[in-house]
């Protein structure tokens, strides 16, 4: 499919912020930039939901453990809306390509998620906020300009997206033992409620 580049993009885009997704390529169609974005995507309930989660996740995800709380409500919420903007940008409703196109921008947008969650319970073992709020900004900058890049230049967009991910895949697995030590914490704090009692700092 000459689509897949940008599925592929847009699903590893969503994966990180799906409602940045949503929001920019409804604005880049809706104001005549590109002729690529569905009209279901310009609509304006769509692009005002879109900006209203968008400015909620601006905000969730700079926020120290908040930011870990929202990405494990979004774990099913990212994939399906990678699956649903790859099926709308394939076209042709019901046929194989498209039902191809959204599985492919399903498990892109599913791996990048979990690489995002999986990093942020890193950084949550630094109790500092600096580091959630410079990665934070950084994904909206990167989702930003791949999602563009790939209106059009689609290619370079995708191999672009695909390292990411692959050294995104490398990270999480290098910081397991952060990630552990995140889950840890995460139960004496829970446990410490229960019992009425503070937990170790």
């Amino acid at each position: 499919m000459s689509a897949l580049p940008l599925i592929f993009t847009s699903g590893w885009a969503s994966g990180i912020n799906a409602y940045a997704v949503v929001l920019l390529l409804g604005l880049m169609g809706a104001t005549g930039a590109t002729d690529e974005v569905p009209l279901s995507l310009q609509r304006t309930d769509v692009l005002v939901v879109a900006a209203v989660l968008f400015l909620c996740e601006a905000v969730a995800d700079k926020v120290p453990y908040l930011d870990s709380v929202w990405d494990v409500v979004h774990t099913v919420i990212r994939p399906v809306a990678g699956a649903v903007v790859a099926a709308l940008l394939a076209g042709h409703d019901g046929s194989l390509p498209q039902l191809a196109a959204a599985a492919v921008g399903g498990t892109t947008a599913l791996l990048t998620h979990l690489v995002k969650a999986g990093t942020r319970m890193a950084v949550n073992t630094s109790p500092e906020p600096v580091s959630n709020i410079v990665l934070s900004l950084t994904e909206d900058v990167g989702v930003a300009a791949l999602v563009v890049l790939a209106l059009f230049h689609p290619v370079a967009a995708a191999v672009v997206a695909g390292t990411a991910l692959a050294v995104g895949i490398a990270t999480v697995l290098f910081l397991l033992s952060r990630i552990r030590r995140y889950w840890l914490r995460r139960k004496e704090l829970r446990a410490g409620r229960r019992k009425g009692t503070p937990a170790p700092v």
